[in-house]
């Protein structure tokens, strides 16, 4: 009996999110990232995506494209919230759920009761992720594997659902082009295409060992075997991390030591909450600088031990940082740890744990950062609440200006107004919470 594996990929999500949240951007081109001369976007909304702009494009690009868009910076815990009802929703269908990121996930519906009428069960998981989410819509493809659930899902994109039944699945990949299967990227396209490979059909009728002769050994096999839709991969449930990091991009190239140690410091602290949440303890820390030449130099460093102290990792990335000469500038500057453990280590031969270094940034402008997270408290799309006039949303900024319009996801679109950036009745606050008995905290 065929493996039934469902993927779920959650529609445009981030810029959804945002148009779920902000009533007079519904139906309208929405831009998530591309902040900044270096920023990049995100994810574009479907409006959007009809004017060219993607996700990875560049912020400068995408603005040449779609002039008239909303470009708002990242709102992650508003992400991470809608994710989380998701995947408890997932997880009440089956407890064999793998989540991929915020927005997508692999479901094994052999630990579900979705025997029968699976057209229905879909149709009402769909109906009912709307629902918890107030809004939000996804596509799902159910397959045989995973392979084949990715591919339905794609397929049923935007806001649909396509079941391969088990004898129709290698005639629905049989046309697609050798660019849907996955890790075939434009060189190897390129390569497939100088040997006369276009689709996946060509791809069953291909020599093998001049696949392995082309690709090498591990992609000639893998491609043969996916080309006949094998893909035994199982749905792994419980996913340890690899690595926990983060990384700015800077809107000018920086060589002031201080400035990037006190970045590097914020950084690290955001990387050991993770780890904190995560429960882990890492043996590893690693640093990664950009120069203003786009060469990368990354550095890694044992810590002895595995640990979860905010000192040790951060003492760590801050001496290996030393090291580093920054003179040419640096344009982007991330930490992250790897090599976990589910317990804390004691350093071998009693080492005494570094010092952490307390030196911190002077005074001078703001750092500016080039992302896909707003910066500073009144970033276009960010939260606040006026005392009077009640919540609203950064339209815009500047100037010593901040421009609110003032409306939720439960209300029509609302008015504009502008205050002076300093007007002490108005604030910054945290997301709009969705009720609790759509949450599942315990995802």
């Amino acid at each position: 009996m065929a493996r039934r594996i469902l993927h779920l990929d959650l529609d445009a999500f981030f810029a959804a999110v945002e148009q779920r949240d902000k009533p007079s951007l519904r139906g309208k081109a929405v831009v998530v990232g591309g902040a900044g001369p270096r920023g990049v976007v995100a994810t574009a909304s479907y409006e959007a995506r009809r004017f060219g702009v993607k996700s990875a494009m560049s912020g400068a690009e995408a603005r040449r494209r779609a002039p008239t868009a909303a470009f708002l910076g990242g709102r992650f815990p508003a992400y991470r919230e809608s994710s989380r009802i998701v995947m408890g929703l997932l997880r009440e269908v089956s407890p064999l759920v793998e989540p991929l990121s915020f927005d997508e996930a692999f479901v094994d519906l052999s630990g579900s009761d979705w025997g029968d009428d699976l057209a229905g069960r879909v149709a009402w998981l769909r109906a009912e992720l709307t629902r918890r989410t107030e809004g939000l819509t996804a596509s799902v493809g159910v397959g045989s594997s995973k392979f084949l659930a990715k591919l339905a899902s794609e397929a049923a994109k935007p806001d649909g659902a396509r079941i391969l039944a088990p004898g129709d699945e290698l005639g629905f990949i049989a046309p697609l082009p050798v660019r849907a299967i996955p890790g075939v990227g434009p060189a190897t396209e390129q390569r497939l295409i100088t040997i006369g490979l276009y689709t996946v059909e060509d791809l069953r009728g291909a020599d093998r060992a001049e696949l392995v002769r082309e690709l090498g050994t591990a992609a000639g096999e893998s491609l043969a075997a996916l080309a006949w839709g094998r893909d035994e991969r199982p749905v792994e449930a419980l996913r340890d991390p690899k690595s926990i990091s983060t990384e700015d991009t800077f809107a000018v190239d920086l060589t002031d030591r201080s400035q990037l140690e006190a970045l590097l410091r914020r950084d690290a602290a955001q990387v050991v909450d993770r780890l904190h949440k995560a429960s882990l303890f890492a043996r590893t820390v690693t640093i990664k600088v950009r120069f203003a030449d786009f060469t990368t130099r990354s550095v890694a460093r044992s810590l002895g031990g595995a640990t979860d102290g905010l000192d040790d990792i951060t003492s760590a990335g801050l001496a290996m940082f030393d090291e580093i000469d920054i003179r040419q500038g640096v344009r982007l500057l991330g930490i992250g740890v790897t090599n976990f453990s589910t317990s804390a280590q004691e350093k071998l031969f009693g080492e005494e744990p570094p010092v952490a270094d307390e030196r911190v940034a002077g005074p001078g402008e703001e750092v500016v950062l080039s992302g896909v997270r707003g910066r500073g408290d009144y970033h276009p799309g960010a939260d606040v609440e006026h005392a009077e006039l009640g919540r609203g949303w950064v339209w815009g900024s500047g100037l010593g200006r901040v421009t609110v319009r003032f409306e939720t996801r439960g209300t029509g679109p609302g008015p504009i107004r502008t205050f002076a950036v300093d007007d002490e009745a108005l604030r910054p606050v945290d997301i709009d919470p969705l009720p609790m008995a759509l949450r599942d905290d315990d995802a």
